[in-house]
């Protein structure tokens, strides 16, 4: 199995291996995973569209077969950013299209405002814009107190991902790193990116399931004000994966597709 050691993970706080996926050739297609790994929300679906690409999914410190645990808290995508870069660097990967989903959108949009000549483009998906995040916090409170609460089909999913008992550890991990950063809006930017999102200068698409449980009513218009040249298809039918859920992943390939067919052409 493939891996890149890091000498000093600012997620683990020491020396780390980050376990990648790596699959294909061309140019290179970083997929940037959510906050409860990549297994649970797989790109099965939407291998034809980047069949013609160098796919990789590196699992960040503390998940899949990475080096465990991880240390979360409120700056937590900051961090795992530039544990991205380490990871990139370990590949001497120097331009990459970055897809990232959730969280993982978050981190590849710092990306594009930190380190814009590592960016062919951003593929933001469920992209996170809040910090409050009212409407879920019953959510994340659940996984911070109560991981088993969200059913044998996802559990099992976890487990055989990260391992047991550890996956637990990481879901109450990440649910409380959320419940910090609501609290980390008092006195602060409301955005998770410190007012700094409209610095964001690389080709950006947001695609964005109309039924996602986790964005607020406020969220998408707040980001397409930051991101004017940005483009923001909102799938009707797709909740907080349309890459992986049935009803939106055909859209969600058609889409994919087309994005990086054009940049595919400019690189």
């Amino acid at each position: 199995m493939p891996y890149v050691t890091i000498r000093h993970s600012p997620i683990a706080g020491g020396p780390a291996e980050i376990h990648f996926r790596d699959s294909g050739s061309g140019l290179p297609l970083v997929f940037l995973h959510g906050g409860w790994g990549y297994e649970i929300y797989p790109l099965d679906s939407q291998w034809s569209a980047i069949q013609d690409f160098r796919v990789l999914v590196p699992d960040r410190t503390g998940y899949g077969r990475s080096t465990k645990p991880a240390a979360f808290g409120a700056d937590f995508h900051r961090r795992a950013l530039q544990e991205t870069l380490q990871f990139l660097d370990g590949l001497r990967l120097q331009r990459c299209i970055f897809w990232g989903h959730s969280d993982g959108a978050v981190i590849a949009a710092w990306l594009g405002i930190t380190a814009p000549e590592r960016c062919v483009g951003l593929i933001l998906e469920a992209f996170h814009y809040d910090r409050e995040k009212p409407r879920s916090r019953a959510f994340f409170e659940a996984m911070a107190s109560d991981p088993d609460s969200f059913g044998a089909r996802v559990t099992e999913v976890l487990k055989r991902e990260h391992g047991e008992p550890y996956w637990r550890e990481l879901i109450r991990g990440e649910g409380q790193a959320w419940l910090d950063i609501a609290r980390s809006a008092s006195g602060n930017a409301p955005d998770l990116f410190d007012g700094t999102l409209s610095q964001l200068q690389v080709p950006a698409v947001l695609i964005h399931g109309a039924e996602d449980p986790r964005t607020e009513p406020w969220e998408l218009a707040a980001v397409c004000r930051e991101l004017p040249a940005a483009s923001m298809h909102v799938i009707k039918n797709g909740g907080h994966s349309p890459h992986s859920e049935s009803p939106s992943a055909a859209e969600f390939g058609r889409l994919l597709r087309e994005t990086l067919t054009q940049w595919s052409k400019v690189a």
